[in-house]
Order: C-alpha cells, then structure tokens, then sequence
C-alpha cells in the first residue's frame, strides 16, 4: 500500500504538469477575469472590454509570425524594430495615399524578413543572433529615416485606426481574421506540415527532400510582415508615428505569448489559440497592475513570473 502511495505522487505530478500545458493560459485568463470582476470598478463595462481587446491586437498579430518561427525552432528578435521601421515608412509615403504606403511598408518588411531568412537558411547563422542584428539594424533605419514622433492628420488611417464595422473595431477583426488564417495554414497546409517537420527535426526534414530553405525564408517573411501590419495598426490607432519607443521590447510580449500559449521553444509544434490566450493574458495582467495604480517595473516582473512558470510547466513537453 506504501508503495502504491509513493508511486502515485509522481503520477499526479505529471498529470497535473500536463494538465498546465494544455490548459494552463486558458485557467490563467479565466482567473484574471474573476480577480478583476471581484476587484476591479466598472470591469464589465462594454467599453472597458473594446479597450483591451483593441489594446492586444497588435501583440496578438505580432505573436502569431513570431509562433511560426519558434515551429522551425528558431525566434525573431526583430519584431519591435520591423513595427518601428513599418511607423516610419507609412509617415514618410503616406503624402501618396494609404495603399501605396502600404506597399511601400510591405516592401521593406519583406526585405527584413528576407534578409532574417537567408542568414538563417543558407549562411548558417543562429536564429537569435541573426535577428539581433537585425533588431539593431532595423531600429537605426527607423530612425534614420524619422528622427522624432511626427503627428500624422490622414483621414483614411485615421479611419484604420478608430473604425469599426458594426461596433466591433477594425483592429480587433484584423487579429481575429489573421489568427484564423495563420491556425489554417498550421493545420490544414501542406506548407504547415513541413514548417512543424523542420521545427521537429530539421536534417530529418533534409533528408526526406522538403524544401528547407524556401520554408525557413517564408517563414521569417510572413513574421516580418504580420510585425509591419501590428507597426501600421498601432500607428494609425495612435495618429502618430514615433520610431523612437513603437515595438519596443515587442519582441518579448510575443515570445511571452507564444510560449504560455503552450508552443514549445523546441519547436515542432505551434499552438495559435494558445498564443491568442497568451496574448490576452500579458494584457489582462498588465491591464490589472496598472488600473490599481502599480508601476510599469511590477507588470515586467509579473511577465518575468509568468514566463518561470510556463517553462517549468513546459519540462519534458518537447517535440511531438
């Protein structure tokens, strides 16, 4: 009977360490949600709700590129600057209109992404340190380009900004349309069956003849521009464009995401509904410190918190 006992606390353990892998972020959502019902005045007022929701769009947008790269085990540090560089360039061409603005913005995130992909898929160099310099790069450009905030008066962005189609703000469907498209290329495309079987193993993938390298490239692309899109958004939401602070430290939002969200950095896998999840949560927390007037160095210790616990619940997690 003893030994039953013993042999029964590290099977509890496991399941429970499971059981937090799985559900863990969605529990963490719904706690918050009940602490701020509890604690929080007018939480449940309709317009407080829109305020979040249109406040984690970008994050959510710039999480979803940076879980397609974590799949191939690899991660972009380059986000924040790509939103920056995105602020910039719609500031300087959005004299010509908003869709060649657009263009213009696509272009150079392409370029980023391109330039991310090739270091890593054919130079050979890590992930982390490719996009590094990029990260750095990319911030400089930015500001080479725009020196300071600059006030942007243009009522078509003005309109992307603070429109909405039957109440619900155009960012908001933004997110939500590119969260679904993302989760389908994951799960149903040819394209997302090899991005988790280079993630998985990738001399494995090599030697079963998938297209490594064109895969890896495209990857950091759509990263790249999914991180231009949130830099437009929150510009336009804004009416501003200031390179100097916009997707700072981006980057770790989405990586914080991405990872309690239950997509192991180990790659192999991708969890879009719990990158959305993660995304909510880092703003239901950051959210929560802030409305009971805490400083900004407590919500990044509560990140910091957050982020121990979902590795830990992550051990052994892996590959598939």
């Amino acid at each position: 009977m003893a030994e039953a006992t013993v042999r029964s606390v590290p099977l509890d353990r496991a399941r429970i360490l499971q059981w937090l892998q799985t559900y863990g972020v969605y529990a963490g959502v719904a706690l918050l949600l009940v602490v701020n019902i509890v604690i929080t005045p007018h939480f449940l007022s309709a317009e407080n709700f829109r305020t979040q929701a249109v406040q984690v769009a970008p994050v959510i947008i710039v999480a979803l590129g940076m879980a397609l790269v974590i799949g191939t085990e690899g991660v972009d540090l380059s986000v924040g600057a790509v939103m920056a560089l995105a602020a910039s360039v719609t500031a300087l061409y959005l004299g010509y209109g908003l869709l060649p603005a657009l263009l213009v913005v696509a272009v150079f995130a392409a370029g980023v992404g391109l330039a991310n992909g090739a270091l890593v898929a054919f130079v050979g160099v890590q992930p982390i340190v490719a996009t590094l310099a990029l990260m750095v790069g990319g911030r400089g450009l930015a500001l080479v380009l725009l020196p300071q905030l600059e006030d942007l008066r243009n009522p078509a962005l003005a309109s992307l900004g603070s429109g909405d189609v039957l109440g619900v703000p155009y960012l908001i469907l933004i997110a939500t349309v590119l969260a679904l498209l993302v989760a389908f290329v994951v799960r149903r495309t040819t394209f997302g069956r090899q991005l988790l079987a280079i993630g998985d193993s990738r001399p494995a993938a090599q030697l079963a003849g998938l297209p490594v390298r064109r895969v890896l490239i495209v990857v950091y692309v759509v990263c790249a521009l999914l991180a231009a899109v949130a830099g437009v958004l929150a510009t336009a939401r804004l009416q501003a464009s200031d390179p100097t602070s916009l997707g700072n430290l981006m980057e770790l939002s989405a990586i914080t995401a991405v990872v309690v969200g239950g997509t192991p950095l180990t790659g192999g896998r991708v969890n879009i509904a719990g990158t959305v999840a993660g995304a909510v949560l880092i703003q239901l927390l950051t959210a929560t410190l802030i409305k009971h007037d805490l400083p900004p160095s407590w919500t990044q210790i509560a990140q910091a918190i957050v982020i121990v616990c979902a590795v830990y619940a992550a051990r052994g997690r892996g590959k598939r």
